[in-house]
């Protein structure tokens, strides 16, 4: 059985921040999760970096939640 999930992702960024806003509906559960970048002050701006470290770290928690899910569901069938 084939299933196409999507992973909604929203950018939000200024001069030296960029925060990530990653979700997920996967079979009724709901996951949602933050990154965050900060670009230092003496750093010259590259907008893509911000992106890609703050996307990275919102789906890096993103897949935290899930496999936590994932686990709870495994000791509950396992109480059973």
């Amino acid at each position: 059985m084939e299933q196409h999930i999507t992973v909604e992702i929203r950018i939000d960024e200024d001069d030296t921040n960029t925060l990530c806003f990653a979700e997920l509906n996967l079979r009724g559960d709901h996951f949602e999760a933050i990154g965050r970048a900060r670009r230092s002050s003496s750093d010259r701006p590259m907008p893509v970096v911000g992106e890609e470290l703050a996307t990275a770290r919102a789906l890096g928690t993103l897949a935290l939640c899930v496999m936590e899910a994932a686990q709870e569901k495994i000791e509950q069938f396992l109480d059973d």
